[in-house]
């Protein structure tokens, strides 16, 4: 009767396992935005990882976060660094990897907490017509096994892509905006 209890329980620890070695490890997420600006103003603005912090969900998580900067922002090899308390927005830093002028942004992100990976992400934009741009924010991910279980039971793909595309309608939002009114002087 022991034996039987022990089988039936290294099975039970054991079936999750050997699934994991079927389960996908890598995911892809990109999502768009049309915004009502000329492309070259788009990119301008989306080539600064800093302002990012304007319109990034993960930035508005933790208004508190420790931020800091290597580099030149908007050029190859400027480093954006993070660390929170929050474990939704943990700790890691975001490198310029490659810069196609007025296309494509290319990002490496290094994540060290909740847990240690490396993903690389890219934006990049289109014009449509000289007035319309098509903004693309895209995110690859790894989920090493066994971790890749969670990927059964969790919609990661749906949850980042929820996250890309508010950035990308916070974004829309701001450079869409009207150029704020000047203040005048009172008349006298």
């Amino acid at each position: 009767m022991i034996k039987k209890i022990l089988l039936v329980m290294v099975l039970l620890l054991a079936t999750p396992l050997l699934l994991a070695l079927f389960v996908k490890q890598d995911y892809k997420v990109e999502t768009q935005v049309v915004i009502q600006q000329p492309a070259q103003l788009v990119f301008d603005y989306i080539r600064f990882l800093s302002n990012q912090d304007n319109f990034s969900v993960w930035a508005a998580m933790d208004p508190n976060m420790q931020k800091s900067y290597r580099g030149v922002d908007g050029t190859v090899g400027f480093v954006s660094s993070w660390r929170s308390d929050n474990p939704d927005v943990g700790s890691g830093e975001q490198e310029i990897t490659a810069i196609t002028e007025a296309e494509r942004i290319e990002f490496e992100l290094r994540f060290t907490e909740p847990f240690a990976s490396v993903s690389p992400a890219y934006m990049t934009t289109e014009a449509i017509t000289a007035q319309q741009t098509r903004v693309s924010w895209g995110f690859a991910g790894r989920m090493p096994y066994p971790m890749n279980l969670m990927l059964l039971v969790m919609d990661v793909e749906s949850i980042i892509a929820a996250d890309l595309q508010q950035g990308l309608d916070n974004l829309k939002l701001i450079l869409e905006a009207p150029p704020a009114e000047p203040v005048k002087a009172p008349l006298e």
